[in-house]
């Protein structure tokens, strides 16, 4: 995990600011996550070639055109990627150039997508919830993708800061069709306490590969959510923290339909002490060549004394030909701790919850619904922004109207 506390306002792309050992051309493999190479210089983190840890669930030729960056600072260029927002009092947003100081202060880009954003961008965009700020309602930004040959792969840099004892949400609203690779930098103030919502509901071509990269300063508290619903994405959160005594939930919905790769790698670094999080992911996957990856990684740091931290993964197969793959890890440095835990599960529907549920008269396609918004609705209703439970729940009620497999089932046994 990058040094959080380290000031990168400066950043240049000369290898001066790179963490870890500097890597030469080929492979990297590491024992742990904590010991990923990270930089700001694309030199440092070289073009991978799919054997890597942490590329060998990822469909490489898909990712591609976001390791060059050269087409990418090109594409940048061509305004591929439409902004708007939408910001309640309390919320202000600023578009700054790539020298602004607050940019670059929250560790390193973790992998060569990570590092081609942090290289191609020349603008950037800055979300600030204002000290002691309530938002009234959530502040959006809704990033559309106007590029429908996917002919000119993007960068896009984004700097969330929520100030002390603020208190709000923002919401990243990805939508049309775009290559695009993105860098997103959360900085949660001592007191404050901040949701962001990270909604990927692209087009089925899309591809979109993003790190998301978290401090929590003392006892702030950060809620972090991410909803898969489109495109093939690879998102990567570091989650961070800086001081005594934060918070972290972190959150993840995704439903990924014939074809669709979508991977989820959330990494939470205690290196301080008496600080909580909790990781919960959830995700149903149909039809063929449906592939689904969550990698989720904790570190407890030999200073991370009190940690109390768990991690949870289930995912629901609706149909066959689609595949899930589930790793969690937890490193454990310190053993002076409150708890430290995590589990992992893939499975299709119970039949016993069918069963039960057919005895008293519903449906085989009802009965399978209701078990798929059981499943979710724990998760869902987690999340706490009512606009996006909405729709959520909404997009996973029209997945399913599009289960063939369910209908067809239903018709051979009613």
């Amino acid at each position: 995990m990058p040094d959080l506390s380290t000031d990168h306002s400066g950043a240049q792309l000369d290898g001066a600011h790179s963490h870890g050992a500097a890597q030469g051309p080929g492979p990297r493999y590491v024992s742990s996550r904590a010991e990923r190479p990270t930089s700001f210089d694309p030199a440092q983190i070289p073009v991978p070639g799919g054997r890597e840890e942490e590329w060998r669930f990822t469909p490489m030729r898909r990712f591609a055109p976001l390791f060059d960056l050269d087409a990418v600072a090109i594409g940048t260029a061509a305004d591929a990627l439409r902004v708007e927002t939408d910001l309640p009092a309390g919320a202000m947003v600023e578009v700054v150039d790539r020298h602004d100081p607050r940019l670059g202060t929250i560790g390193a880009p973790v992998d060569r997508s990570g590092v081609t954003a942090w290289a191609a961008f020349t603008s950037a965009t800055v979300v600030t919830l204002s000290a002691g700020a309530r938002l009234e309602r959530a502040a959006r930004l809704d990033i559309i993708g106007q590029d429908e040959e996917l002919a000119h792969p993007t960068a896009q840099h984004l700097h969330i800061a929520a100030q002390a004892g603020s208190v709000g949400t923002v919401v990243l609203d990805h939508t049309g069709t775009a290559a695009l690779t993105q860098g997103v930098e959360i900085d949660v103030a001592d007191g404050a306490e901040l949701t962001v919502v990270s909604i990927q509901g692209w087009q089925h071509r899309s591809v979109h590969a993003s790190n998301h990269r978290v401090r929590v300063q003392g006892r702030g508290v950060l809620k972090h959510v991410v909803v898969s619903l489109g495109g093939d994405v690879r998102i990567c959160p570091d989650l961070g923290y800086a001081g005594e005594g934060g918070r972290i939930d972190a959150y993840g919905v995704y439903f990924t339909d014939a074809g669709q790769h979508q991977e989820h790698r959330p990494y939470v670094a205690h290196t301080e002490p008496h600080c909580y999080s909790r990781v919960t992911y959830k995700g149903a996957l149909q039809g063929e060549g449906a592939h689904a990856v969550w990698v989720g990684d904790c570190l407890i740091g030999a200073g991370a004394r009190g940690t109390d931290t768990y991690e949870l993964n289930r995912n629901l197969v609706l149909t066959p030909g689609a595949k899930a793959d589930s790793v969690p890890n937890l490193e454990i440095q310190n053993g002076n701790i409150e708890g430290a835990g995590h589990a992992s599960a893939t499975g299709r529907f119970d039949d016993e919850q069918l069963f039960y549920l057919r005895s008293r008269g519903i449906t085989e396609t009802e009965a399978r619904r209701l078990v798929v918004l059981g499943f979710f609705n724990e998760i869902v209703a987690e999340i706490g922004v009512p606009e996006v439970e909405e729709r959520l729940m909404s997009a996973i009620e029209h997945e399913l109207q599009l289960t063939g497999v369910i209908a067809a089932r239903t018709d051979q046994q009613g």
